[in-house]
């Protein structure tokens, strides 16, 4: 048996019904083999980020799980998800029914061509940060400290949705 360890996801939708988008993304998320949903932060609406056309504003969560599979099978799993619910990736950064990214596993650090741990765009995206704040204890996740982080990027576009979990 391999050992139990956590991992967080960020989750983004904004084409659709964006709230049910997200329920479907993490009820299947919740349904894969030997991995367990320890947390789920709040719903939050958010701008579009450093995109290439005009775009409906996302919403987005982080997802905390303990698993006893590697970070490569969760990716496999996450791409898997957005498969089945519609993603199709076509240009860059473009609207998207559903987003899923692994963002840390473990004390992971991990580089390939499919996978960089812990994601390389925690500490400056705020869609992010202000939901993985709430399923970390002091801003951290086992030795990712991102509490400086927080201190300086701006949320003025990030802002709670009106339904939750």
């Amino acid at each position: 048996m391999r050992k139990i360890s956590e991992f967080i996801l960020s989750l983004g939708t904004n084409i659709g019904e964006r709230f049910q988008n997200l329920q479907i993304a993490v009820s299947s998320l919740s349904n894969v083999f030997k991995t367990r949903i320890l947390n789920v932060s709040k719903i939050y609406t958010t701008a579009p980020f450093g995109v290439p056309d005009e775009q409906e504003d996302y919403l987005n969560c982080c997802v905390r799980f303990e698993t006893e599979l590697m970070p490569q099978t969760i990716l496999g799993c996450c791409l898997g998800v957005e498969s089945a619910m519609g993603r199709v990736r076509k240009i860059k950064f473009s609207s998207r029914i559903i987003d899923i990214d692994l963002l840390l596993f473990e004390n992971e650090i991990f580089k390939n061509s499919d996978l960089v741990l812990p994601h390389p765009f925690i500490r400056e995206r705020a869609f992010v940060l202000k939901p993985l704040s709430e399923i970390c204890e002091k801003n951290r996740f086992k030795n990712y400290d991102f509490s400086q982080a927080l201190k300086n990027i701006d949320f003025s576009s990030v802002n709670l949705y009106e339904h939750q979990f």
